[in-house]
């Protein structure tokens, strides 16, 4: 095992520049343009180091220091051990796990799922799942698929009620249906761990402010990270 964390932990650092480029670019708030370029240099902010600070002035964008760079590692060994067969579904995996580390730190910075992130995550994720349908077991094409609209269903309908954001629905149809693949236990599991990681983010958030003496004002806690956190718990527990 210690070869597959050695390569898994190269391969979160190396992807991380580009994960740190679309947290810097999507990480702004409702209504106002992506942030293609440094706003103080105009050099584009593609792929950013480790520091967050752009190349050509030292400004910082996006996340804090090494943050993304430490999550896209873990996150990466995370997959190669729930790596398994076929391979298709091991890289669906992946390509939902690296995208939403991206997303995770959006979410978590200003409250949104850009469409620009998810949307390729869900075609991504559907594609290659299409793609190993001919070696899956009777009835796991459709039981992806009735996950996923299940899921994505019942997220839409809070973002209809207005307490979510649109951009949550079709994450929920990308790890439906990526959670389907590995049965209704599993996916049952990733929906009651996000939950579950939620409650207990909101109590910790409320003990720290009664704490320090402060009133527990509203929450507004991040869904998509805690959706992300909870589909890979359950696929790593499966």
């Amino acid at each position: 095992m210690g070869p597959v964390v050695v390569a898994a932990v190269l391969v979160g650092l190396l992807v991380a520049p580009l994960l740190r480029g679309l947290v810097a670019r999507f990480a702004v708030p409702e209504g106002e343009p992506w942030c293609e370029d440094c706003p103080s240099c105009g050099r584009p902010a593609r792929l950013l180091p480790p520091t967050g600070r752009c190349p050509g002035c030292r400004e910082r964008l996006g996340a804090g220091p090494w943050t993304v760079e430490a999550v896209a590692a873990a996150v990466a060994v995370a997959v190669g051990y729930a790596a398994d067969r076929p391979v298709v579904v091991t890289v669906a995996l992946g390509w939902a796990a690296a995208l939403g580390v991206a997303l995770g730190f959006v979410d978590a910075r200003v409250r949104r799922l850009p469409y620009r992130l998810t949307l390729p995550l869900l075609g991504g994720v559907a594609a290659m799942l299409l793609a190993a349908a001919p070696t899956a077991g009777p009835g796991v094409p459709l039981r992806c698929l009735l996950v996923a609209l299940t899921v994505g269903g019942v997220l839409e309908l809070a973002v209809w009620l207005g307490a979510l954001g649109p951009g949550d629905s079709p994450l929920g149809l990308a790890l439906g249906g990526l959670l389907g693949w590995y049965g209704w236990s599993v996916a049952l599991g990733g929906l009651f761990a996000a939950m579950v990681l939620a409650g207990l983010w909101a109590t910790l958030r409320a003990a720290a402010a009664l704490a320090r003496r402060r009133p527990v004002r509203g929450l507004d806690l991040p869904v998509g990270p805690f959706l992300l956190l909870g589909a890979l718990t359950a696929v790593l527990a499966r």
